[in-house]
């Protein structure tokens, strides 16, 4: 215990020493660790720093689209079900050592048993099948310090559940529109973009009766450029997007154009009996319409957030607490289906990437304050047009949230900023595009 304690005690003695000289060379401490070497309880101090001059390392995501052979699949289907059960294997083991002996399990503890399993896959796999499952109880356990309701205890894996299995270091090399996966053999793929920044892992993952890869890299992060035109954006359910300049981007309501297919899908899988393989067909036709909308929604999103980077240095969102939003069962559907959330993500990593910024802001009264003199009333979602009884203003209602969005972060008073005139947006791209002007003015007497 000696050593254990006097390496806490210098280590808040480095840490209170350290952490001033490190700010004043703009330098900033991450975080001190100790790490045990052999067994004779020696501490390693650890001091991880990184410096505001360096750029910060960005993590992305490509994904391509596999084309294995039956032979192929088969191959696959077996290493996705032995990674699962292997899952459901040490989850057990973690349930009965806490049940029978009151101790909780680690992934290095778990991790020496694999070389006793003949699992006939690739090891690093194995490993990282362990990890995810390290990971679950960590974040399970960490729910529960938090006091959250729903802990969320991590839970066997059936085979409807557990889709994909992931290589975390090496064992896969991309080579003549083929990928070389090891254990597996060489799969076709069709790579329809290069893939940029250094590979870190490789996620195989099944959709449906569809395989896909995908590459998690890491790339460094754009020079931030200087902030010229800013612009305040309100989402909704009748407008996907409102911006304060005027122009409105519709909501295409996906789910509903695919309405009638998922209906009568869900109508003749209810009659397929349970277990049969007709029913089983089924299930992959209801998987594909379901992917359908998903890919459409998210092409939809993708286009509308590259519309906003490439035309704005700053974008700012309200916060929204989306999750409260939903309990609303009357607006739920259409605000899980206009995809918020997405929307504001996939504007983040192009806006970072392009070197501008995305903002968030608090939402309160957006919607009933009046952008022009700052009067507050009650505004009910049916009432589209926003009233000012005091200035006499006439404004569309997003359209005044949008304009209350874009000064809650820059002030109307602020000249460094010019918006980008109403229109331009739309100017920039033929017709069809998500764009569109909405033709409303902010009036007043």
């Amino acid at each position: 215990m000696f050593p254990k304690e006097l390496f806490k005690i210098f280590s808040y003695i480095i840490f209170k020493n350290l952490a001033p000289i490190f700010r004043a060379k703009n330098d900033m401490i991450v975080s001190v660790k100790h790490r045990t070497s052999g067994g004779f309880g020696f501490h390693k101090l650890l001091i991880y720093t990184t410096s505001t001059n360096v750029s910060i390392v960005l993590r992305r995501t490509f994904k391509y689209r596999l084309y294995p052979t039956k032979d192929q699949v088969q191959i696959l289907t077996h290493c996705l079900t032995t990674c699962r059960y292997l899952y459901n294997e040490m989850l057990e083991d973690h349930k009965n050592a806490y049940d029978r002996c009151g101790v909780g399990l680690n992934y290095n503890e778990q991790a020496g048993q694999l070389k006793y399993l003949n699992l006939g896959i690739y090891s690093q796999v194995a490993q990282d099948v362990l990890r995810r499952l390290d990971k679950a109880f960590q974040n399970f356990f960490r729910r529960v310090k938090n006091g959250e309701n729903k802990a969320g205890y991590p839970r066997f894996q059936g085979n409807n559940r557990y889709d994909s299995f992931t290589y975390p270091q090496t064992g896969v090399k991309t080579k003549d529109g083929k990928l070389h996966l090891s254990k597996i053999g060489a799969i076709r793929i069709f790579q329809h973009r290069e893939i940029v920044g250094k590979v870190k892992t490789c996620t195989i993952k099944q959709e449906g009766n569809q395989w896909y890869v995908c590459f998690s890299v890491e790339l460094l992060d754009s020079e931030k450029k200087e902030i010229n035109t800013s612009v305040g954006v309100d989402v909704g359910i009748t407008t996907l997007v409102t911006l304060s300049d005027g122009t409105e981007i519709e909501n295409p309501k996906t789910l509903d154009k695919y309405d009638s297919k998922i209906r009568k899908a869900h109508r003749n899988l209810s009659q397929k009996k349970k277990g049969s393989s007709n029913r089983n067909k089924q299930k992959i036709v209801l998987t594909g319409i379901y992917r359908k909308v998903r890919n459409a929604r998210k092409d939809y999103l993708h286009k509308v957030s590259r519309i906003l980077a490439d035309a704005y240095d700053r974008i700012i969102f309200e916060d929204l607490q989306i999750k409260n939003m939903v309990k609303n069962h009357h607006l739920a559907r259409s605000i899980h289906d206009a995809s918020w959330s997405m929307l504001i993500s996939l504007t983040t990593y192009k806006a970072e990437e392009a070197g501008g910024t995305v903002e968030l802001v608090n939402p309160r009264n957006t919607s009933k304050q009046c952008s022009v003199c700052g009067c507050i009333q009650s505004m009910p979602l049916s009432q589209r047009t926003y009233r000012c009884p005091d200035c006499g203003a006439v404004v569309g209602r997003d359209h005044n949230a949008a304009i209350n969005i874009l000064n809650k972060h820059v002030p109307a008073d602020c000249g460094e900023l010019t918006p980008v005139e109403k229109g331009c947006m739309s100017n920039r791209y033929e017709s069809g595009s998500p764009a569109t002007c909405s033709g409303e003015e902010v009036t007043s007497p």
